[in-house]
């Protein structure tokens, strides 16, 4: 699995105020609860995969982390997660979710795994982390514009309250091909954003390196 711009792009947006508590639904190889750890100097990051290899992976880079102290994995589905860990509350929950729903599946279990959301799966996510999020507390998912709709839809019924939208471009021209979205329990006035990534092919945005400067190289 490797590393790609949806992540790091949540990885280096998702923005809360002073997580101390922080949750990674579908952690793939570690690379979102890597970069919130650099970031939130004082969180305590659990992340969920359920791939063995990813999580494996995962396990790995944690290791070799100078915040290892600070990272949790956990080799399990979500619905596990938090069925053994029922009173877990966080301040912020991240996540780059499966996001094929109705479509023909990739070929490969891995890549199905990584890539297409069983029926129901949103469903169950949103209520999820309508029961674990802090009073407080922040979710960010990223997600193409249909896939948002629906959870858009989903979170509201859960009593999650769209408080921030970040629409990804891959040029000025195009159409946005990804929505980064904030919810919480609280009700608060709806901002919204654009992020271009490229100014031509192969130049990268101000606003796109400025946003990955402290976590990518070549920037």
């Amino acid at each position: 699995m490797k590393i790609n711009t949806d992540g790091v792009l949540l990885g280096a947006l998702a923005a809360a105020d002073g997580p101390k508590s922080v949750l990674d639904i579908g952690t793939g190889t570690g690379v979102i609860a890597l970069m919130l750890a650099q970031r939130f100097k004082q969180a305590q990051i659990d992340a969920v995969e359920i791939d063995e290899s990813a999580s494996i992976t995962a396990q790995g880079n944690f290791r070799r982390s100078v915040f290892t102290d600070r990272l949790a994995l956990y080799s399990s589905g979500f619905q596990d997660f938090f069925e053994t860990h029922p009173d877990n509350k966080y301040d912020l929950i991240v996540s780059n979710p499966p996001f094929y729903i109705n479509s023909l599946q990739s070929p490969g279990a891995k890549i199905n795994l990584a890539k297409h959301a069983a029926d129901g799966f949103f469903e169950a996510l949103t209520e999820a982390i309508s029961k674990q999020l802090n009073t407080n507390g922040v979710c960010w998912l990223v997600l193409p514009p249909d896939t948002a709709t629906l959870v858009k839809k989903l979170a509201t019924q859960n009593h999650l309250h769209l408080q921030k939208i970040i629409h990804v471009y891959s040029f000025k021209t195009d159409e946005a091909h990804r929505e980064i979205l904030a919810f919480g329990l609280g009700a608060t006035e709806l901002s919204e954003n654009n992020l271009v990534i490229y100014d031509e092919p192969k130049v990268y945005s101000a606003i796109y390196r400025a946003a990955l400067k402290d976590f990518l190289t070549i920037f």
